[in-house]
């Protein structure tokens, strides 16, 4: 797990260390010192830590005046022991909804496990942002991970949406492919 990078082609557009309304601006990173792992294997040192002891994250883009965001996620997503929804919530999301974002665009293919716990914080997300026409979609989740996720019932707050190709796109392209995805679901 410590050579899988958080994508960087995108890092000449934004960096969220230098995004003064971002929950991770003034961020610092080592390129060689590994001290966050998932269980017992390290994570590259490019990740940010948002609270959770399974579930790390790096927020890719973000664009406030089209109010999104892409976040890429590695790890277990577990809300059953560490309640990490509850953690991405008030540490990220609440922050990110207070500065206008309401489309939130998850890259999962690094998640490997999904363990449930309550929703209620999945409906808080999806309430906080509905009433502006928001969404939050997870592109890419494991086949496994999105059976739980599923089995769950958690897909009325989460959309999820395949998208192989995403590191090819700009990341406008990228949200407006998802957007219009979210907007022929809807109908």
């Amino acid at each position: 797990m410590h050579e899988i990078e958080p994508y960087y082609n995108w890092r000449h557009l934004y960096t969220a260390e230098d995004d003064e309304h971002s929950p991770f601006f003034g961020s610092v990173h080592s390129e060689f010192e590994f001290s966050n792992t998932v269980y017992n294997y390290y994570i590259h040192p490019q990740w940010d830590d948002f609270g959770s002891r399974t579930l790390y994250m790096k927020v890719l883009f973000v664009e406030y005046e089209q109010n999104f965001c892409i976040i890429e996620l590695i790890g277990e997503w577990n809300d059953a022991v560490e309640n990490d929804i509850m953690e991405l919530k008030r540490s990220v999301i609440d922050v990110m909804i207070e500065k206008g974002i309401y489309k939130f665009i998850l890259i999962t293919e690094n998640v490997l496990n999904f363990h449930s716990g309550d929703e209620e914080y999945y409906e808080e997300w999806y309430e906080d942002i509905a009433e502006q026409g928001g969404w939050v979609v997870a592109v890419n989740m494991p086949e496994s991970t999105q059976y739980d996720f599923r089995d769950m019932r958690l897909t009325r707050y989460i959309s999820l949406a395949e998208n192989d190709k995403w590191r090819t796109y700009n990341p406008q392209h990228f949200y407006q492919m998802i957007d219009n995805y979210m907007l022929r679901i809807s109908e």
